[in-house]
């Protein structure tokens, strides 16, 4: 008698947990790759041109204040035409930073949405559809950085999106 009111209880949890299961798919809708492609062609063109400028002009603001012989070295090999080694790796890690602290910020500030997810009516949550949390948001970022990671758009979900649990959906 227990062995069949155990077997009737499982197969109740079991139905229960594929119902919540349906649910969670029925609420939320993958973001295309259309979507995703314009989500990352706006933050980008923010990211190279609104936010690098500005970072770049606070940059050289501070570097006049606390290194004036390192900001003139490179001022004068920039109208030699011979840029430095330390231009270029000054200007990688301010890139990689801008990256991180603006999608970092943004995804997690405004529960899940950048300006191209804003725009095409997209946001990021964790797989069990609750919103991100700052470490969320951070792993999601960090892992944006890894090379050839652009190229994991052609997946549903994206190395970044399956590393940290996360997935992108429509919101409207």
């Amino acid at each position: 008698m227990e062995d069949t009111t155990q077997s009737h209880d499982d197969a109740t949890q079991h139905d229960l947990l594929a119902e919540e299961s349906q649910h969670l798919e029925q609420q939320f809708v993958y973001a295309t790759q259309g979507q995703r492609f314009l989500n990352w062609l706006i933050d980008n063109l923010l990211l190279r041109y609104g936010l690098s400028y500005l970072t770049g002009m606070a940059i050289g603001v501070l570097l006049a204040f606390i290194a004036p012989d390192f900001l003139n070295k490179i001022a004068l090999d920039q109208e030699v035409g011979n840029l430095s080694v330390d231009f270029w790796i000054l200007l990688y890690l301010v890139s990689i930073l801008n990256y991180i602290v603006y999608y970092t910020l943004c995804e997690k500030l405004f529960k899940g949405h950048t300006l191209g997810k804003l725009i095409t009516g997209t946001r990021a949550i964790r797989q069990d559809g609750q919103e991100l949390t700052f470490k969320d948001a951070l792993l999601r970022s960090l892992s944006r950085c890894v090379p050839l990671e652009p190229f994991s758009g052609f997946a549903t979900l994206t190395w970044h999106d399956s590393w940290t649990d996360t997935m992108v959906v429509k919101s409207r």
